[in-house]
């Protein structure tokens, strides 16, 4: 009975990780969709509880439904999911679309089950030995509180890692379908009536069959799902460790698309645009010679470092060293950056921004470039914290600028003008100045807020530097295609008109974006 109490456990943990992985993947911001579905859960498993005392007459035959329907939805809901997101168009909205309110429905089904599974489990260990029920709660919730510590260490590395959400989903619903029938059907055969006797394995096969014959068809059921997030032209598609890479085109004169975790980065003509004016009004006018370049794994930001010949030394930190294998050796990625990583100049280190500014030494660089996830995505918020400006501005030398991606302007203008905010109380002045997308409807955005379609009209950046006086917009013409002094200078003073005066700075405890 503790046994089975485990493994139920262990199964019901996983399902609740495996919805929050999959709605922080497909959705972003992890700590909302966290706390909805958890919240969501543990509503529903209160009221699953109070359901089950009706059950209690029949607990073994109850418990038998319970454990099938919970193996058949809590195995299914990945998949189910994944089929909403890639052939709806994706998860705008709040409660106007459909995948939204799947992931709730499943939440709130899955702990419906959950919490019938304890009050039934309890009659059923009092028909083995009776005990008092101080006792019968403590080795019951013994059982079910180690099963859950199994089960949430297992989803990260074992299932997660090994089989993927799609086949760990279904491979849990088989272990917990198999534990629940083995225990009602061992155990309690003689509780059941006539039908529950034939119903129940029947039922328990069938839900075993749909488990199998899904795992069967996982492989091709992804593939078709990529095809249609994505497009026809997927070359590549790998789960990293840290995000999920996948390249569109590249080859045969096809134009090349990224997507880290679903999220396009900026593409074709849009491509060389972003990242010319990321790099190029900080390392313009004034000596770089030593860089950093936080983020930008796909070498593009890089690519434009490397075109300043005074530059004689690049730091480049990047959390995901997939992504870096990626950029050095995937033809279609490496042609799109030059083959920036065989510069002898560039030293590639695979980090967290943040730890590696912590470990910097004081004045170490002329220019900190961060080409970084936008502040929308809770990942990425620390980024964009006061203490982390302030590790920024202690590595940079005097002299020094930082420039920062902050988020499209138009559409997120609080977002922008609280980085700015976040700047100017690190003590460093900020500059804005944003640049309109030639394909602004393409979807090749480069980093899209949550509830977000399409890619933004602009992408907005900050220029800082240390001190109270903002570093002046210039460009070095000669070394650029897309854009000029003229325009530049333009796109300053439009960013400067949405300013948002009187933002708080965002700092680690206190998120604001």
């Amino acid at each position: 009975m503790l046994v089975c109490g485990f493994v139920c456990a262990a199964c019901g943990l996983v399902y609740e990780l495996e919805l929050v992985t999959f709605a922080s993947y497909m959705i972003g911001d992890s700590v909302t969709q966290a706390s909805i579905v958890l919240s969501v859960m543990v509503f529903a498993m209160g009221i699953g509880s109070l359901a089950a005392k009706r059950l209690r007459r029949h607990a073994a035959a109850a418990f038998g439904a319970v454990e099938s329907a919970l193996a058949l939805v809590g195995g299914c809901s990945a998949m189910a999911l994944y089929a909403v997101f890639a052939w709806t168009g994706g998860w705008g909205g709040w409660w106007a679309e459909g995948p939204r309110c799947l992931l709730v429905a499943f939440s709130l089904a899955i702990g419906l089950l959950i919490g019938a599974e304890v009050p039934l489990l309890m009659e059923l260990i009092q028909r083995i030995r009776r005990q008092d029920a101080g006792g019968a709660v403590a080795d019951l919730f013994a059982a079910d509180y180690v099963g859950a510590l199994v089960g949430g260490l297992a989803f990260p590395f074992l299932l997660l890692p090994f089989f993927g959400q799609l086949t760990g989903a279904l491979l849990t619903g088989t272990v917990n379908v198999v534990a629940g029938g083995a225990l009602v059907l061992g155990l309690f055969r003689r509780d059941l009536s006539r039908r529950a006797r034939w119903t129940l394995p029947l039922a328990a096969l069938t839900v075993l069959g749909v488990l199998g014959s899904a795992a069967a068809l996982a492989g091709d059921f992804e593939r078709a799902a990529r095809h249609a997030v994505y497009g026809a032209d997927v070359r590549v598609a790998v789960r990293t460790g840290a995000q999920e890479v996948v390249l569109t085109g590249g080859t045969g004169g096809r134009p090349l698309r990224l997507y880290l975790d679903g999220r396009p980065r900026p593409a074709g003509r849009d491509a060389r645009r972003y990242h010319e004016a990321l790099v190029h009004p900080a390392l313009s006018g004034h000596p770089g010679t030593r860089v950093l370049i936080l983020g930008g794994g796909d070498g593009l930001a890089l690519r434009e470092v490397l075109r300043h010949h005074g530059v004689r030394r690049v730091d480049v930190v990047e959390p995901d060293p997939g992504l870096i294998r990626l950029a050095r050796h995937d033809p279609g990625l490496a042609a799109a950056n030059g083959h920036a990583y065989s510069d002898p100049r560039v030293h590639v280190t695979s980090a967290d921004a943040f730890g590696r500014l912590r470990d910097a030494p004081a004045a170490a660089y002329d220019a900190v470039v961060a080409d970084l996830p936008d502040p929308g995505i809770t990942a990425g918020t620390k980024l964009y914290s006061q203490e982390f400006y302030g590790l920024a501005r202690r590595a940079l030398a005097p002299h020094g600028r930082l420039v920062v991606h902050a988020g499209p302007v138009t559409t997120r203008p609080r977002a922008f003008w609280t980085v700015a905010a976040t700047l100017r109380a690190a003590g460093l002045a900020p500059t804005p100045y944003r640049v309109l997308s030639h394909d602004s409807g393409s979807g090749a955005g480069p980093d899209r807020s949550p509830g977000a379609s399409g890619a933004p009209h602009d992408w907005g950046f900050l220029l800082a530097a240390p001190g109270r006086t903002p570093p002046p917009l210039r460009l070095d013409g000669d070394r650029l295609s897309t854009l000029d002094q003229t325009g530049l200078t333009a796109d300053g003073r439009a960013a400067r008109r949405t300013r948002w005066p009187g933002l708080p700075a965002s700092t680690l405890v206190r998120p604001r974006y």
